[in-house]
């Protein structure tokens, strides 16, 4: 499995956020987030995460951020699928999600930052749909505060799952490797750039419980698995 080359590093975020107010609006029955992320200088080059006002959500991963184009039939044959997964969203990250959402006014506005040059880190998109509303914004950084917290969830909810397909792999294969990678996870949670741990709780377990696992793996293990909310 070819090495992740992860954005952690410019989402470094703590997830609090302000309690909402008794006045906010009630959401539709059936509202829609997705955040779609392309940025070909990372693993994976793109990545998106839909999730509804119940919870449930899909995350999908791409290696190439570049349009697809005709292939040959061994081409096409070698080419890597779509990483799919399907999870359900801890009440409150979704609860948060859907606040910030709000705070941003839907996405209906321009929220790229255009006052000067900064750095590439991709191009993002941050949609918002339900019966009467349908709005998307697209931008590489912005400096509207909700949509910054919004990107480094999504953000780190991506480095989580891709965390746990290297565990998964390195599991099989390299049991050897399974402490450094664990050790590197344990950093990235601490700086907040692993968000729903508990996606991946399934992975965490298998190795907590597998006595092949080196203990000090066992044991990282075991300690990312606390940090999944009550």
């Amino acid at each position: 499995m070819k090495h992740l080359i992860l954005i952690s590093a410019m989402f470094l975020c703590a997830l609090a956020a302000p309690a909402q107010s008794a006045g906010s609006p009630v959401e539709p029955a059936h509202a829609v987030i997705t955040f779609d992320l392309a940025w070909e200088a990372v693993t994976p080059q793109n990545f998106s995460i839909t999730v509804d006002s119940s919870g449930n959500a899909k995350y999908v991963s791409r290696g190439s951020a570049k349009p697809p184009e005709p292939a040959t039939n061994e081409q096409a044959s070698e080419a890597e699928p779509d990483y799919v997964l399907e999870f359900t969203m801890s009440g409150a990250v979704k609860e948060k999600v859907f606040q910030l959402a709000r705070n941003a006014n839907y996405f209906n506005g321009n929220f790229d930052y255009t006052a000067h040059r900064v750095a590439n880190t991709g191009k993002k998109t941050l949609g918002w749909t339900d019966a009467t509303r349908k709005f998307q914004t697209t931008y590489n950084w912005s400096d509207n505060k909700s949509v910054d917290q919004l990107t480094r969830i999504f953000a780190g909810i991506s480095n989580t799952i891709e965390h746990g397909r290297k565990l998964q792999f390195l599991h099989r294969f390299d049991k050897l490797g399974l402490e450094a990678e664990l050790k590197n996870m344990e950093a990235l949670a601490q700086s907040g750039s692993l968000v729903e741990i508990q996606i991946i709780a399934p992975s965490l377990e298998n190795i907590v419980n597998d006595t092949a696992v080196l203990n000090i793996a066992r044991q990282r293990a075991r300690h990312l698995l606390a940090l999944n909310p009550s």
